[in-house]
């Protein structure tokens, strides 16, 4: 089904773009000039939610049952009294990076992403949270989690098995895959074949930077993983990855993931040069789709500029929706672009938005 609306998460709001007339038609910024790291519609209800970046009064979080008119506040999750990062570093919330929405037999369910590498779950539509503390106290967490481009470890991915809701997934930067088959009582890793070519041993179980998580939702064994070391695919569930990056081609780094919602070998990624060089390749945007799992890529150029580019795309702000046919992204430099043919052509809808955290379509 086509999606009706487009929801930014922004640095300096969200903004919400409506469907009409083969367009697209922004709204008017919402909870104007916060940094806003996620937003996103939850399916089983329609009501919006989102994370704020207040900086100085640090994590909020909100929800809207208005289609984003207005807003409410709820309690954030705290780590308990007495947790630490280390010891003498107590464990404090510092960014709310994903919000999962459970599926609908879990109709309470609500799970959140954070940093520091605190998975968060509530059973009672966001009215309470309770730390999973079964991962956080996973044995690799002390030794072997640590932060990439943030201070500490993150939670950014979290994925629910559309075929078993007690079948969890999380992706954490930097550690990697970690899966649950018990609803979150018992965590093992899913990192083999993954590359930490940063690390002394790049084969170690714990200790990867998956960017991106993502799995097709009509057969599950399908994972894709934008990584810190290149483009990796799983065909078993996370069991086992391969890399499949586009050998001398633009397709390796980058941040952003996106799987076609009816088939697993189907993905697209947007190329950047290196963490060290956050740019576009070549200083022209594009979009690599791969249609054989990762053996080989195209780069989409039509409508992006090919000269003088500058933008790169966080991890959240690709997507995908659930027609399979459209596609949006946005940077950070505030250019947004909309494809309606799975990518072959592109149509900017606007180069003056903030810089852009997160889209995701919704109905």
């Amino acid at each position: 089904m086509a999606a009706t609306r487009l929801i930014l998460g922004t640095r300096k709001g969200v903004i919400i773009l409506d469907a009409a007339g083969g367009g697209w038609t922004p709204r008017a910024a919402t909870q104007l000039g916060i940094p806003v790291p996620y937003a996103v519609s939850d399916p089983r209800s329609g009501r919006l939610w989102a994370s704020l970046d207040h900086g100085h009064w640090g994590q909020k979080l909100v929800h809207s049952d208005d289609d984003g008119a207005t807003w409410a506040e709820v309690a954030a999750p705290v780590y308990p009294e007495g947790e630490e990062l280390k010891p003498g570093k107590p464990a404090s919330l510092r960014l709310i990076w994903v919000i999962t929405p459970g599926p609908a037999d879990q109709p309470g369910r609500l799970w959140l992403g954070t940093e520091p590498g605190g998975l968060f779950r509530s059973d009672d539509g966001g009215g309470s949270w309770q730390l999973v503390e079964s991962l956080w106290r996973h044995p690799s967490r002390p030794d072997n989690w640590f932060g990439g481009g943030r201070d500490e470890a993150g939670i950014h991915s979290v994925l629910v098995d559309p075929r078993d809701s007690r079948r969890v997934l999380v992706g954490v930067s930097c550690a990697g895959v970690f899966e649950s088959r018990d609803d979150g009582v018992t965590w093992t890793t899913a990192n083999r074949g993954l590359k930490a070519g940063y690390l002394p041993d790049p084969d170690v179980d714990v200790g990867h930077d998956p960017h991106l998580v993502v799995g097709c939702p009509t057969n599950f064994d399908a994972l894709w993983q934008q990584n810190h070391c290149g483009i990796f695919r799983s065909r078993d569930g996370g069991a086992n990855w391969s890399q499949v990056s586009e050998e001398g081609g633009p397709a390796h780094f980058g941040f952003a993931v996106a799987v076609d919602p009816a088939d697993g070998d189907t993905a697209w990624v947007v190329p950047a040069i290196a963490d060290e060089c956050r740019v576009a390749v070549g200083g022209a945007l594009c979009v690599s789709r791969s249609e054989d799992g990762g053996k080989t890529w195209t780069a989409l150029r039509k409508g992006l500029p090919q000269e003088h580019c500058y933008d790169i795309v966080f991890r959240h702000a690709l997507d995908i929706d659930d027609s399979g046919r459209t596609l949006a992204f946005g940077s950070t430099s505030g250019n947004l672009y909309v494809s309606g043919d799975r990518g072959d052509s592109w149509q900017c809808l606007g180069t003056h938005f903030p810089p852009i955290y997160s889209v995701r379509f919704a109905q």
